[in-house]
């Protein structure tokens, strides 16, 4: 599964009605409907959206027939494996009635575009971990794990060392733990919280 690297748009015109698509990665639902709230056109005459984050998903279709825009969006989403994206479409109606067809085919088709120019990232599974080190294996340990993509999302020191707190890869997890054993030669040990 990917998501999204940052805020996406893409804007067309069909029969005269304006669709603008905004595309962003989310943590949440309340994320999600904050991105909403906050990208969301009063002045417009639809403001359709959809996001998915794992196996919780939203659709709206904001006063347009049902499932002509919030399911097609939705697809959209899902058929680029996106998680945890919101994608919002905002439509001027521009005088010309564009049927069930075309409307599923503009809302989708909208997002589609955009996403499908947008930068992607891989979501990888991670567990969190402890590594509790003595100062003389320490510069050795945080300039290694990142190499094998292991994040350090904080320390703390103590009189005789550090606490490392690590997120790693899952798949990675019983790796991460000898490379720790190996860079300290045995004296610190990799704790992980599942």
């Amino acid at each position: 599964m990917f998501t999204l690297q940052r805020l996406e748009t893409h804007s067309q015109d069909i029969k005269r009605s304006r669709f603008q698509a905004l595309c962003g990665s989310v943590s949440n639902e309340d994320e999600a409907r904050g991105f909403i709230a906050r990208h969301s056109d009063p002045t417009a005459s639809h403001n359709c959206w959809a996001f998915r984050i794992g196996q919780v998903y939203r659709f709206s279709d904001d006063g347009e027939p049902g499932g002509t825009a919030g399911k097609p969006i939705l697809q959209a989403i899902d058929g680029q494996l996106l998680d945890h994206v919101v994608a919002l479409v905002i439509r001027w109606f521009g005088g010309t009635l564009l049927g069930s067809g075309g409307l599923m085919r503009a809302y989708g088709g909208t997002v589609a575009m955009c996403l499908r120019a947008a930068e992607k990232i891989e979501i990888v599974d991670t567990i969190s971990g402890t590594v509790a080190c003595h100062f003389s294996d320490l510069a050795l340990i945080k300039a290694r794990l990142p190499a094998f993509g292991i994040a350090i999302a904080s320390e703390s020191f103590t009189e005789t060392g550090a606490h490392l707190s690590l997120l790693i890869p899952r798949m990675l997890a019983v790796d991460a733990a000898a490379l720790v054993l190996d860079l300290s030669r045995g004296r610190a040990t990799l704790v992980v919280d599942d």
